[in-house]
């Protein structure tokens, strides 16, 4: 089965539903599980994105394994996004999966009308057990791995002018930009950076737009946190790190690293715990540490001769710190400015 075979429209939610039983309503907590757990994830953007993808990749190796029965939908507007969510409970869904940054409030709305439902959301804000108990967040706090790319970074930029394309500056970017500023500063203390964002989440043209001009403004090394980053840097013969996804078999002569996100500790635990009977709100974010498993530096790859043996010494150094507790990646949620 493809992964395309799982996609479910939103038109068809509601068919699907007819063939399972309703969960029936047991009070403020769902339900414990057996078997496997229907799911339902609610995506504004396509699969194919970077922070989307990570989660849709735990999705399917979840259901390949049993744990789950996945259905999902892509590129919902924000104001379908409610109405999306509800037909997947009425369908029977035991597990919502999402992320609700620009609907926070209809997503809590609808948890809290589904109390037997497990809602696995990634948010901004902190779970509310008074409010909604059944209702829990997640987010990919993977600056340990930005951190780390940041090293390499400022060792292979020779101008020290390092240019940063984000999506919007709030904190799931901001966090990761920097973390990754503070790793180059480690090995380059004098680079400065060029910070934009083009206010979307999947805009590779306006992306690889602004990152060309910040390539026109000097910069020799890019951060993509955006699809069509990486392009402009390919185009232009410059080199560029990678966030959430390692992309280096389509450029590898341009990403000479990546922080990788790996959703599935998140998942696992949300799986587990609905099994348990004891899922519950809570902050999933932990599970994107990297000493739990939840991030990771992406092998170097064609680059691995090219960055100095000192330097992945140091990065050596470090993550095995990071992993044993010894060092901690400071998070800072602020927005990052352009030195």
């Amino acid at each position: 089965m493809t992964l395309r075979n799982l996609h479910v429209t939103r038109r068809n939610v509601l068919a699907l539903g007819a063939a399972g039983a309703m969960l029936p309503l047991v009070g403020l907590q769902p339900a414990r599980a057996a078997g496997a757990i229907k799911t339902a994830a609610i995506y504004t953007v396509p699969v194919e994105q970077q922070w989307v993808s990570r989660i849709h990749k735990a999705a399917t190796a979840a259901q390949a394994r049993g744990d789950i029965e996945y259905v999902f939908s892509e590129k919902v507007s924000n104001t379908d996004y409610e109405r999306v969510m509800r037909e997947y409970c009425e369908a029977g869904n035991q597990l919502i999966v999402g992320e609700a940054f620009a609907v926070e409030d209809a997503a809590r709305s609808v948890a809290k009308d589904y109390p037997d439902r497990a809602f696995l959301i990634g948010s901004s804000f902190k779970p509310d057990a008074a409010a909604n108990p059944n209702f829990a967040v997640f987010d990919n706090y993977i600056q340990d791995a930005s951190y780390l790319t940041g090293i390499i970074a400022g060792a292979m930029t020779k101008s020290g002018k390092i240019g940063m394309v984000g999506g919007y500056p709030i904190p799931e970017v901001n966090r990761l930009m920097n973390a990754f500023m503070a790793g180059v500063k480690e090995t380059r203390p004098d680079a400065t950076f060029l910070v934009a964002f083009i206010g979307s989440w999947f805009d590779p043209p306006k992306a690889k737009e602004t990152a060309l001009a910040q390539i026109d403004a000097g910069a020799d090394l890019l951060y993509a946190e955006r699809f069509g980053v990486s392009d402009a840097a390919k185009e232009k013969g410059v080199l560029a790190v990678g966030n959430v996804i390692d992309t280096q078999a389509d450029y590898p002569e341009t990403v000479v690293a990546s922080a990788i996100w790996h959703f599935e500790p998140t998942l696992d635990a949300a799986i587990a715990n609905i099994k348990a009977g004891t899922f519950k709100a809570d902050d999933y974010g932990v599970y994107s540490f990297m000493k739990n498993g939840g991030c990771s530096l992406a092998p170097l790859g064609t680059f691995d001769a090219k960055v100095p043996a000192e330097i992945k010494a140091k990065v050596a150094e470090k993550e095995a710190a990071i992993k044993s507790g010894g060092f901690t990646v400071t998070i800072d949620d602020n927005e990052p400015k352009s030195s």
